[in-house]
């Protein structure tokens, strides 16, 4: 007061103290400091509709409770100034005003750094952890138990990886998707983006049926795309000595694409079963196990898959016989290792892969543990195949979007596990099963265990996107690369790049991030980064 005094004219000294004796210091109402007794009725009346507009509880122990009260205090006395604001708004509790606000914020990359950053990132993957003596585990021994939610990040990043396998059948493929129609194919390149792995094998589908000629004659342009017989995948050996450490094994994988010919869709909708062809020996499962209800289930699988399995070309075996025989070459060549056999596909390729693994699992003594991980995969067979897989100890691993129509087909209308629920407890089960045997078709059911992702999950994807995206391996992969658990947001650390989301299905990523990539376009395309092999879309 004395120095205040000292600065002003002694006119105006008085004058000055008058005025500042008529300020007092008043606390805001909202202040989480000020203490309950302060408030004012008004102040609590509009407190009051305001906690009613945003629909929350009632006010929480009278509007702040005493551990709010305590840890602000402790921070403005302890903490640094940074601390301070940032206690302060935790005790107003405005982020609860747009409770999804936050979590948006931190996941969407809003600054072009972060958007760069996910743009350019083309071979980064989860940890490449050791798997040493779990790989059993990795591998579906206990299917998967413990590992799906959340998800464990060693078997993210190993189901990243066998999805891009069938990435690199799809880019094969599209390469060059004509067939010969006089001679054997040649060999072909498969560019492998896990380059410890080598391709020993090509794999070819054929179609049962054939379009009339005067189709070809008609519409000549058409070319593979009326082919009986197609390129569909291939075998590959895992060869690095470091990766074969660290996986803890040598591992064959067979990897199939989904459905992209004209014939293939043909097959696809040939939604009747037909049953399984007895195996050779009387190996495996029994075709005529009892169910929990007494009834004998024969294995059956759709007309469509079983055909593009098991049926011959011109100047190629049959995808059943190829994959046996090459199969059989491996573990003779690296006999007395420790060995195992995954099989990843697909759509269309998923649905083969069952078939695949339930072949393999007994095509001879001492098989190497068989895994199935299939991607946006329509069922494949009833009951009766169902049991038959899980007989053989096949492991299969599901990885299935909601918004996925196909993952719902053939029998989406009717299903025997849905029967199951219905009529489980009456004594009209032994008919109504005998009637489905007889007269419907459609009753299918899943085999394996599911990792389910969700489109609306993803921060980039429109919640609306349509089946095409829901359906892309791509989206795919996004979505297991930012799978966390079912009941936590889409991770912020994910590693997997946006260029090839953006590329495939750019209509369905959300505007805000196309328009930033687009601003980022011209460097992107000076660095090459915006640059992929070029290939058909796949149909599905």
């Amino acid at each position: 007061m004395m120095q205040i005094g000292s600065t002003l004219p002694a006119v105006n000294l008085n004058q000055f103290q008058a005025r500042r004796a008529s300020f007092k210091c008043q606390s805001s109402p909202l202040n989480p400091l000020t203490r309950q007794s302060s408030l004012s009725n008004s102040t609590r009346v509009h407190l009051a509709n305001l906690e009613k507009l945003l629909q929350k509880s009632p006010l929480q122990e009278k509007l702040e409770p005493p551990t709010v009260r305590r840890n602000v205090s402790e921070s403005l006395t302890n903490g640094s100034p940074e601390k301070k604001g940032k206690s302060l708004l935790e005790g107003l509790n405005l982020v609860r005003m747009l409770p999804d606000m936050k979590a948006a914020d931190e996941m969407s990359p809003r600054h072009l750094n972060r958007l760069q950053q996910l743009l350019t990132k083309t071979a980064e993957y989860s940890p490449r952890n050791n798997l040493g003596r779990r790989w059993r585990d990795y591998h579906g021994l206990n299917d998967w138990a413990g590992l799906l939610d959340p998800l464990d990040e060693n078997l993210r990043r190993e189901v990243v990886r066998y999805g891009e396998f069938i990435q690199a059948a799809y880019r094969c493929f599209h390469s060059n998707p004509a067939m010969p129609v006089d001679e054997p194919p040649m060999p072909r390149h498969v560019a492998l983006s896990d380059r410890s792995y080598k391709v020993t094998k090509s794999l070819y589908a054929t179609s049962s049926v054939g379009l009339p000629k005067w189709v070809d004659d008609a519409a000549p342009d058409l070319g593979w795309m009326t082919q009986r017989s197609s390129w569909v995948g291939y075998v590959a050996v895992c060869d690095d000595k470091r990766e074969i450490q660290r996986m803890g094994r040598r591992d064959i994988v067979i990897a199939l694409r989904g459905t992209a010919t004209c014939l293939e869709w043909a097959e696809n909708v040939r939604a009747q079963l037909i049953q399984m062809p007895e195996e050779e020996g009387g190996k495996g499962h029994s075709t005529h196990d009892p169910d929990t209800h007494g009834q004998k289930q024969q294995p059956k699988v759709e007309c469509g898959f079983l055909s593009l399995y098991k049926t011959r070309g011109a100047h190629v075996p049959s995808l059943a016989e190829s994959v046996v025989e090459e199969v059989k070459r491996l573990m003779d060549l690296y006999k007395g290792e420790t060995l195992s056999i995954t099989v990843t596909g697909h759509s269309l390729g998923a649905a083969l892969a069952v078939l695949v693994g339930d072949e393999l699992s007994t095509c001879a003594d001492d098989v190497p543990p068989v895994a199935v991980f299939s991607f946006g995969g329509p069922r494949v067979g009833n009951r009766g195949f169902a049991d038959r897989i899980n007989g053989k100890n096949v492991k299969v691993l599901r990885i299935v979007n909601s918004q996925d129509v196909i993952t719902r087909v053939p029998g989406a209308f009717f299903s025997e596990a849905g029967l199951d629920d219905k009529l489980g407890k009456t004594k009209l089960v032994g008919g109504v099963f005998e009637m489905l045997e007889d007269y419907m078709p459609l009753a299918y059911s899943h085999v394996g265990t599911e990792l389910r992702v969700d489109t609306k999950m993803s921060p980039y994807l429109k919640p609306n996107a349509d089946m095409a995206c829901c359906h892309d391996l791509e989206a795919y992969l996004h979505l297991v690369d930012g799978f966390l658990a079912s009941n936590c947001p889409f991770r912020s650390n994910a590693k997997r790049s946006l260029v090839r989301l953006l590329q495939d299905q750019g209509s369905n990523v959300k505007k805000l991030y196309t328009s930033k990539a687009k601003s980022l376009s011209l460097n992107l395309e000076r660095e090459g980064l915006m640059h992929l092999p070029s290939c058909l879309p796949s149909p599905s």
